[in-house]
């Protein structure tokens, strides 16, 4: 499905799901090569930025958590960038595009920078709405992160360590589908300068900031996720040690108390308290008293 927008000189051009019909169109109107026009049918394992003639074609992927509409945990979009157009390629619904596509339908975001520079401010904006998506993700892990943290203080620790490996999962998964945009975006900065002029680096300096901000975010939230593990595990330490403790501790008042009864079941002539009035009373009082003066003495140490 093709998407057309316009916003005085420059075109944009959204293909959702693009089957090879739509891209023949799109490449003939354009003058794409054919080699980038295979590339835009199926999406594509890595990103990279290639540089031709008169445009440059990128290829950048997203993290995708709470905003997937297919399960996957990652969005490719491929651009093409050209002196009066550009061209988006998707294979997934993104909402970050939707938004900005009304954006473009209102006017709302785009200024008079778009006469002067059109490609690199129109790129930019666009690359900025879908960054400002995926703080809308990290947004969403950190209040996780706050829901977790909160159940480890109340006594879930024991829970919380599948949760925990959850989170560090899917912040792994982020950082490794983000790690490539930097090497992406500074080679972008070449190619532009070379194809566009000096002022369409102004845009990927910008493009950059807003990725080291999800960088810096990321690794934040990474660093947290680290103390809160240790933290988490410090208490499952704590609360098995003192287990252990207990049940150490019941075990040693249980053996004098067994080794007494043993004691008097001993077939000896001479048995005293055995065969008296009230044997087994006695008996009992002496265990019960034992445990208790036992029991007394642990709590007044403190060890219970």
């Amino acid at each position: 499905m093709i998407h057309r927008y316009r916003h005085k000189d420059i075109v944009w051009v959204d293909m959702d799901h693009p089957t090879e019909t739509d891209v023949d169109k799109v490449i003939s109107e354009f003058n794409i090569d054919p080699i980038v026009a295979n590339e835009l049918t199926l999406p594509s394992s890595r990103p990279r930025v290639e540089f031709h003639s008169d445009y440059i074609y990128v290829v950048l992927h997203f993290p995708a958590f709470k905003h997937s509409h297919t399960g996957k945990t990652d969005q490719e979009i491929d651009f093409i960038i050209g002196d009066n157009f550009l061209i988006s390629a998707r294979y997934d619904t993104i909402d970050a595009l939707h938004k900005f596509s009304k954006k473009i339908e209102t006017s709302s975001m785009l200024g008079r920078k778009t006469t002067e520079y059109p490609a690199g401010y129109m790129f930019y904006l666009l690359l900025k709405e879908v960054y400002h998506s995926v703080f809308d993700e990290l947004a969403y892990i950190e209040d996780w992160i706050k829901d977790i943290e909160t159940k480890i203080f109340k006594g879930n620790e024991k829970e919380m360590v599948y949760a925990l490996s959850n989170v560090s999962r899917t912040l792994l998964d982020f950082k490794k589908t983000t790690d490539m945009h930097q090497e992406v975006l500074t080679s972008l900065e070449v190619a532009g300068r070379k194809l566009f002029g000096d002022h369409f680096t102004f845009y990927t300096h910008a493009a950059l900031e807003e990725y080291h901000k999800i960088q810096k975010s990321i690794a934040s939230n990474m660093d947290v996720m680290v103390e809160l593990r240790e933290t988490n595990n410090s208490l499952l330490d704590a609360r098995q040690n003192e287990i252990t403790k207990v049940l150490t501790i019941l075990a040693f008042i249980a053996v004098p108390l067994s080794l007494l009864t043993s004691i008097f079941q001993i077939d000896t002539v001479s048995r005293p308290i055995i065969g008296t009035e009230y044997d087994f009373w006695i008996m009992l009082g002496m265990i019960f008293t034992i445990g208790v003066a036992m029991f007394s003495f642990f709590k007044f140490k403190g060890w219970l």
